[in-house]
């Protein structure tokens, strides 16, 4: 057994990935926000459970040297860096630098793996995007993932931490509260049937526990190096076809409509190649049609 520190290990990705390595048999403890039974905690595979920032002064009381950290915590969402760019810089490149300094001082001999965005690409003019595609975010979003990824290098470069990083295209699954699915689910609930953009914008969608595998997966590829792979699953489905499979799974028996507008932010195809991913041995098990009728079941279960 290992002990994995998860920080954000609360949220969305935090909580996948949190269990995800407990049924490996690590040990997890989990640093952030939100409070949590211990009941709800240990169903989340976390056996700690610190309400905390993530800073240095925060990890040094209580991270106990761990022999994994999954970078979980930071800002989760395009739209909201437009809107608050500032604490987006705080959430994704401060917490970043805490927990590598923290590694730095005093836990040299841990392993780090950061949780990317695909955001990093911008626009990129090959699909599916490989891990070598130039680097031009369109989003503040997508420039602090940037940051984040380059502070990792430099760590690594000038004082030999292993760290990996995990480029995630369109993460999804239980527990995801914004976001198209989120959002869509809401909406046909209210009878509202109107989105945003054309209906064609296509995305990899990638459930939640293939990408806390991959994250686990990458601790035994981290080195001073800092590997980047694709959290991809290499297929695309557009917004309007998954619109379709989530209505027809809360059913709901109409057609979604778009307004034709494209928002800030928002490439119209992101596809990854997982190429990388796959040499390490990691393939996603879930195909997406089955797991947003899985989201949908469980969204009627969660406003029930």
């Amino acid at each position: 057994m290992t002990t994995v520190l998860v920080t954000g290990a609360n949220g969305f990705l935090g909580r996948h990935t949190s269990r995800v390595c407990a049924r490996h048999g690590h040990r997890v403890i989990g640093i952030g926000h939100g409070y949590w039974t211990e009941e709800e905690a240990h169903f989340w595979g976390v056996s700690i459970w610190h309400e905390l920032d993530v800073t240095l002064a925060g990890l040094l009381a209580h991270a106990e040297r761990p022999d994994l950290i999954i970078h979980c915590a930071g800002s989760g969402s395009v739209g909201f860096s437009f809107d608050n760019p500032a604490q987006d810089f705080e959430r994704t490149v401060e917490t970043t630098l805490e927990v590598l300094e923290y590694i730095r001082t005093c836990a040299p001999d841990a392993r780090l793996i950061y949780p990317s965005s695909a955001a990093v690409y911008g626009r990129a003019a090959r699909t599916p995007i490989p891990v070598n595609s130039p680097l031009s975010p369109i989003s503040p979003y997508g420039v602090h993932k940037q940051i984040a990824e380059e502070l990792c290098r430099s760590y690594g470069r000038s004082f030999g931490l292993h760290v990996a990083v995990v480029r995630i295209f369109s993460a999804y699954g239980s527990e995801l509260r914004k976001q198209l699915l989120w959002d869509a689910c809401r909406k046909a609930t209210r009878g509202e049937y109107g989105f945003a953009g054309s209906g064609r914008e296509t995305r990899d969608w990638v459930h939640a526990e293939d990408v806390a595998n991959l994250l686990l997966l990458a601790g035994a590829h981290t080195s001073p190096d800092v590997p980047v792979v694709n959290g991809a699953t290499g297929d695309g489905a557009s917004n309007a076809e998954v619109l379709a499979v989530l209505f027809a799974a809360l059913g709901v028996d109409r057609v979604p409509e778009f307004s034709g507008s494209q928002r800030s932010g928002d490439p119209e195809v992101y596809v990854g190649d997982a190429t990388e991913a796959r040499v390490w041995g990691w393939s996603p098990r879930h195909d997406w049609r089955c797991g947003v009728r899985e989201y949908a079941s469980w969204f009627k279960e969660s406003a029930s």
